[in-house]
């Protein structure tokens, strides 16, 4: 009767799971604040998602933070705005973040993943630089899409992920000190762990 009872609890429990869960993999951005849940696409960006669990699982982003901020109030005038706030290890190990092979671009043109509300994606300067560091979009941000105004090279920023759990972290993180686009102090980020 007991073994009978526990799967059928097993059961139950597997299907819930299965019908909330989409199926795609899963990382914990755990923070003072709380967590953050974030979906990540690796039929539609390979490179981008197998970049960011590789630095995941290697431990790379120990003694990382979301350091900067872009808002309303800190950007020059008569530019394109932004909402995000970025990530990684660039504050805290520059080098290591230098060193890490860098990522070819996956455009959004090529992805299909439009910088909506909630989208992870990898910061970069040119085309192909991106390599730790990652930022969360706050609100639709169709400038850093393939062809917007946030990049002179109009090839956008490589999305690859979503939040799904944990946006109200993320207005909490964004919503934290900061001075001239920097939190004063970085929010540190206690471990990324994948699902």
């Amino acid at each position: 009767m007991l073994l009978r009872f526990i799967t059928v609890l097993l059961v139950l429990t597997l299907f819930s799971c299965s019908s909330k869960e989409s199926g795609e993999p899963r990382v914990r951005i755990e923070t003072k604040f709380g967590d953050i849940e974030v979906e990540l696409y690796p039929a539609k960006a390979p490179k981008s998602v197998a970049a960011f669990f590789s630095n995941v699982e290697s431990g790379l982003y120990k003694g990382a933070s979301f350091y900067r901020v872009l808002n309303e109030d800190n950007q020059p005038t008569g530019v394109p705005k932004a909402a995000l706030i970025q990530a990684g290890v660039w504050k805290s190990n520059y080098k290591l973040s230098r060193e890490v092979k860098r990522i070819p671009h996956e455009t959004t043109q090529q992805t299909g993943i439009l910088h909506k509300d909630g989208i992870i994606s990898f910061a970069r300067q040119e085309p192909g630089t991106a390599g730790t560091e990652f930022f969360i979009c706050i609100g639709d941000q169709p400038g850093f899409d393939y062809g917007g105004a946030n990049n002179t090279d109009n090839q956008g920023y490589a999305a690859f992920g979503k939040v799904v759990k944990g946006m109200d972290v993320v207005q909490k993180i964004y919503n934290q000190p900061e001075y001239e686009q920097a939190f004063e102090p970085p929010v540190h980020i206690f471990s990324i762990k994948k699902l």
